[in-house]
């Protein structure tokens, strides 16, 4: 058997192996600085792309910026944005001076006691809004003239609320103002003698019916596309199998009755079903539309007759937090303030008791953000309306002075109260 003998010797294995090594090393270091030699060269590129991107962006914005400058309504321009930027602002500011003719039915007495306001200043710029005004009362029999009349006039302003909030649909979804009718035609607000105030729901109208818009929206998604025909507007029993609503016609419009007072005999079920409409004891309503109050609490308490054995539904209604006419503070701002009275005569010639007063309301009665504000008066003592025609009923001409000769306006006390003089004293 043949033998192999090495005749190089160990040191020589070893040097040739260190050239390997330095061999590779050179190339490593070669290709490590061509790549970085490469990657230097991209990054001039893009730099120097990058400055020729800048300077032309540059000269684009010199050339914008003097077309602007040259721009002859830029200051109209520059004013319309910022009031546009402005608007949320505005709008929550905004106060609804319409809402006077709600509030006067809401305060001012009718009937056999009545008060006739001459004249009348309403002040909707300060944070109280303010009724100043003079008025003659009137107790509707002899002598006519009466302090009790006032007297109760003032008292009752502190039992006089308010109440806003939103309308909503079975699902829950509010709907906007400008669906609903709370008037009729002469401005009196719906109401029913029995069942409490209503209004009505423009179920057709564009952007009226929420669960419509989002059944919309699902199509369009799911790439249906509109119809350009015109169809024909469907009838209200059509919209009832439709919408799931008791649809009416009223005034020529299809509409949906919705209860702004809950009716509780007809809403409540001990056990309802899960889309059954209902009401709860603690004033929940669901599956029905009808009206988020923000103001007035709901709340119902279960009682079983001892004898009968029979259970009865007693309801409560509260609102301790919405007052028209906030009591006066520490200074003696808000509230009602009489600031003087005296006899006189009015254009019947019959003797009434003249007076000047300042009202202050709170003011969240005149704000525009508000919705579906109503005043209301304490109850039992009359209906609340709005109608311009019942408003004019308010306001008569001034009761004219106790002339020196007219011993029985100069000498007639005032009712009751015989410390309220007949000669234009500040109460």
């Amino acid at each position: 058997m043949a033998k192999e003998i090495n005749l190089v010797p160990d040191i020589k294995n070893e040097f040739i192996k260190t050239l390997k090594f330095r061999n590779f090393v050179f190339f490593l270091c070669i290709v490590i600085a061509s790549g970085s030699l490469m990657v230097m060269l991209i990054f001039l590129s893009i730099a120097g792309g990058q400055q020729g991107f800048i300077t032309a962006k540059q000269g684009t914005l010199k050339n914008l910026e003097q077309k602007i400058t040259d721009y002859t309504d830029l200051s109209d321009f520059l004013t319309i944005r910022d009031q546009l930027g402005n608007i949320a602002s505005i709008t929550g500011n905004k106060a609804m001076l319409s809402r006077t003719f709600n509030v006067l039915s809401a305060i001012i007495p009718t009937g056999a006691d009545y008060i006739n306001i001459s004249e009348l200043a309403v002040n909707l710029s300060d944070e109280a809004p303010t009724f100043s005004f003079d008025a003659q009362a009137n107790s509707g029999t002899e002598p006519y003239i009466d302090y009790n009349v006032l007297d109760s006039f003032k008292k009752s302003m502190q039992y006089m609320r308010y109440d806003y909030g939103t309308y909503v649909d079975k699902n829950g979804d509010d709907i906007p103002a400008y669906c609903m009718i709370e008037s009729n035609q002469e401005g009196s607000i719906l109401r029913d003698a029995e069942k409490g105030y209503y209004a009505y729901w423009l179920i057709n109208g564009e952007g009226c019916n929420p669960a419509a818009e989002d059944k919309q929206e699902e199509e369009n998604e799911d790439g249906a596309e509109a119809t350009e025909n015109v169809k024909p507007e469907p009838t209200a029993s059509e919209l009832s199998q439709k919408t799931g609503y008791n649809v009416e016609e009223w005034n020529g419009q299809k509409v949906v009755k919705i209860w702004r007072t809950p009716q509780f005999a007809d809403w409540y079920k001990k056990n309802p079903n899960e889309n059954e409409p209902s009401m709860g004891l603690n004033g929940e309503i669901k599956n029905i539309p009808h009206f988020n109050s923000s103001c007035i609490k709901y709340s119902g308490e279960e009682k079983e007759d001892e004898k009968t054995k029979e259970t009865s539904i007693t309801w409560s209604i509260t609102n301790d937090t919405c007052k028209l006419v906030p009591d006066s503070d520490e200074e003696g701002t808000g509230g009602i303030k009489i600031n003087d009275s005296s006899n006189g005569r009015d254009a019947n010639e019959q003797l009434v008791l003249r007076f000047s007063a300042i009202i202050t309301f709170a003011p969240e009665v005149f704000n525009f953000n508000n919705h579906h504000m109503i005043a209301l008066s304490p109850a039992g003592r009359r209906n609340v309306t709005d109608s311009y025609s019942q408003i004019q009923s308010m306001f008569a001409e001034r009761a004219a002075d106790c002339q020196k000769d007219d011993t029985a306006c100069i000498t007639t006390p005032t009712g009751s109260n015989n410390e309220q003089q007949n000669n234009g004293g500040e109460e």
